[in-house]
This record gives structure tokens, C-alpha cells and sequence, in this order.
């Protein structure tokens, strides 16, 4: 009897290291849904931050196929149109959202980024997919009032999807103007490892869940 309990503690114990080592051992798709930020506008192909996401899980054998559906110029309302056949085509097990800043350029309502956002994450989370939302800020020139209610509603949004939320997207890169390309809005290929290291630590617990 008490060899039979030492062999089923060693096979428990077995199987208990054997998950551990293997968090990641089931394939898993990341769909990013975002704007020029994201699509790697301006920059050589292959170099944006991206393209770095799937080089970072390939080199620490994490399976998991990244499938960057972003486009340059487009807003919440433009995401929230076309993420019901990604989802369809693609099945991801976890969505990145990054979008609202061309709301905000353009002006639009912050009702109406709130509003998608809460769509766009609610689409994700009705196919079981986890959602990453990446939080953004406007400069201040557009008034005291519109960008403090703008920075807002990404926490207002992640909390009431219950959604893993990146404060802010721009961390560290927004205040070095040496880090933008030319039109000073779009970051440069220096910032674009940056931009990986403020997504990665919210990314890579929804990849071990």
C-alpha cells in the first residue's frame, strides 16, 4: 500500500511539472486589430512592433500565430465593421485591440469610441476569445476637458468588458520626439521594440490562461 502511494505521488508529481513546462504548448492565434500604429506605416516591412511580437514568441517557443489585421488611417468604427469576419476566419483565442487615435483626430465623439470599443470587445469575448485593449492619450491641444475624458474611456471600457488593459500604448515613446518619424505621429523603428515591452507584460498572461 504504502508503494502504491509513493507511485501515484511521483505520477502526480509528474504531471504537474510536465503542465508547468507546457503553459504554452497549445497553439494559440493573437489577432491584432489596430491602425497605422500597428499596420508598421512608414516603416520597412518586418520591423514593426508586430512583426517583433511574433519574433519574441517564436524565440521563447511560445506556439502562437500572430495575425496582424490592422490598416493604416482606420478608426473604432472601421474596426468594429470588419471584426466579424476575422473572428470568423481566424478563431483567435486572444484580441489586441489598438484603436481610437483617429477617432480623436477626426474629432469624433467620445461616446461613439466608447461605444465601438465596447462592441468591438464584446464581439471578441462572445467567441471565448480574451481581449488586450491598449489605452491611448491625445496631446493636450486638443483641450484639458476632451484628452482627459479621452485617456478615460479605454479604463471605463476595459472595466466594463472586464478586459486587460494597457495604460498607454505611447508609454515612454510619446514624450521623445526623437522616436517619431517626420510627420511627428507616427514612431520610428527605434521605438518600435519599446512599443512591444509596454504590451508584452499584459499579453503574455492571457497567453498562459
Amino acid at each position: 500500500m504504502q508503494l502504491l502511494k509513493k507511485m501515484i505521488g511521483w505520477a502526480l508529481a509528474g504531471l504537474l511539472t510536465l503542465a508547468a513546462g507546457e503553459a504554452y504548448s497549445a497553439p494559440k492565434t493573437v489577432l491584432v486589430l489596430g491602425d497605422s500604429l500597428s499596420a508598421g506605416y512608414g516603416l520597412t516591412h518586418g520591423v514593426g512592433w508586430v512583426t517583433l511580437l511574433q519574433q519574441r514568441l517564436s524565440n521563447e517557443k511560445i506556439a502562437v500565430t500572430v495575425i496582424n489585421a490592422s490598416i493604416s488611417g482606420d478608426t473604432t468604427s472601421g474596426g468594429k465593421a470588419r471584426l466579424e469576419p476575422l473572428l470568423a476566419a481566424h478563431k483567435p483565442d486572444v484580441v489586441v485591440v489598438e484603436l481610437g487615435a483617429n477617432d480623436a483626430l477626426r474629432g469624433l465623439p467620445l461616446s461613439e469610441t466608447e461605444n465601438n470599443l465596447n462592441a468591438i470587445l464584446s464581439a471578441a469575448q462572445d467567441i471565448h476569445a480574451r481581449t488586450l485593449l491598449l489605452g491611448m492619450r491625445i496631446p493636450p491641444n486638443y483641450g484639458t476637458a476632451y484628452t482627459r475624458q479621452f485617456a478615460e474611456l479605454f479604463v471605463n471600457v476595459a472595466k466594463a468588458r472586464k478586459s486587460a488593459l494597457v495604460p498607454f500604448f505611447l508609454d515612454r515613446v510619446a514624450e521623445q520626439p526623437a522616436l517619431f518619424q517626420a510627420d511627428r505621429l507616427h514612431p520610428n523603428e527605434q521605438a518600435q521594440a519599446m512599443l512591444l515591452d509596454n504590451v508584452w507584460p499584459y499579453l503574455k498572461p492571457l497567453l498562459q490562461k
